[in-house]
């Protein structure tokens, strides 16, 4: 406690978990299983603090305040992981030493220009044309594979959560407000659940302004090639561009107003004429402001844009005491 009125709360920890259960990928095809066996042999580790600050005060002219202010952060990391014993140039495919919610894709480097960058490119997924996506060959085998998968962005899972909020009255009036927030998260978008003209999809607007055409040679347009086709290879549109990759990725941090309500209590001469015990006066709303470098919708929905969003609702009340 600081101040009198401060008081300040933290919690620090350090997890080490053993036994983990996880499917185990380096038994050899030849010993003639039919269901790849699971067994207790992961190890992981995490560490975190929680942070919690309270702040309460009552000034002689009426003036009250309260605030609650609360940060967390966390991280994990894959110690015992079973996965093959990769080689020198698949190193990158490890996830000992990641965190334990790291995400894995094909780098991105731009949208193919025409036919001829194609035929001159690592060969990738399906029938590739301009306008595709082209990935980096990352282990130089000359090919584009799920071997060329690397760790990138930050976890699926925030490693800090962080909220906070006040009330501050005078008088007869009062305010209040809650913020939350998330950081270091990212989430990458689902091509197949946004694609237009599959699957009875609609059509996004960023799609329709922002799209790869013969022409819009844009090698850095946010949707790659339209294609009302499924390619050769899969049963989705443009197969090829489906694939985690950095293209995807985006930074899934936010601040949120999550409510706040303005309010009025009647006293007085009101209540004794009419014989109430109380009565108050608010409006408040909640999920009202959304800050966010990610823009193309609601970022707490995640990967796809075509879901239920979250809604923003608004309240005007009264309250009355018999």
């Amino acid at each position: 406690t600081l101040l009198h009125d401060f008081k300040i709360t933290v919690d620090a920890y350090h997890q080490y978990r053993t036994n983990i259960l996880m499917y185990r990928y380096t038994i050899p095809i030849s010993m003639g299983l039919q269901a790849t066996p699971a067994a207790n042999v992961g190890k992981a580790s995490s560490d975190g603090i929680d942070l919690a600050l309270d702040y309460t005060r009552t000034f002689q002219n009426s003036l009250w305040i309260t605030g609650r202010g609360t940060f967390t952060y966390a991280r994990s990391k894959v110690l015992v992981n079973e996965e093959p014993d990769y080689a020198i140039n698949n190193k990158n495919l490890t996830h000992v030493g990641q965190s334990m919610a790291a995400m894995y894709g094909l780098v991105a480097e731009k949208l193919f220009v025409d036919q001829v960058e194609v035929d001159n490119s690592p060969a990738q997924f399906g029938n590739v044309l301009a306008g595709d996506i082209k990935y980096r060959d990352i282990n130089g085998d000359g090919k584009i594979s799920t071997d060329d998968y690397v760790p990138m962005g930050y976890p699926s899972v925030p490693e800090i959560q962080y909220g906070g909020g006040f009330s501050i009255g005078y008088k007869n009036f009062d305010i209040s407000a809650f913020f939350q927030g998330t950081a270091r998260v990212s989430f990458m978008i689902d091509p197949i659940a946004i694609s237009p003209f599959y699957a009875q999809h609609g059509l996004l607007s960023v799609i329709a302004k922002d799209h790869w055409s013969e022409d819009n040679r844009n090698s850095y347009a946010f949707w790659p090639r339209l294609n009302i086709n499924s390619d050769d290879v899969g049963s989705s549109p443009t197969y090829n561009n489906n694939y985690a990759s950095s293209w995807w990725l985006r930074n899934g941090s936010f601040l949120r107003l999550k409510s706040a309500e303005i309010g009025y209590n009647l006293s007085g001469v009101f209540l004794k004429r009419t014989h109430l015990a109380s009565a108050r006066i608010y409006i408040n709303g909640t999920n009202l402001l959304t800050f966010s470098a990610f823009k193309l919708w609601d970022p707490e929905m995640g990967a796809s844009g075509l879901g239920y969003p979250i809604q923003k609702v608004y309240n005007v009340g009264v309250l009355l005491g018999l």
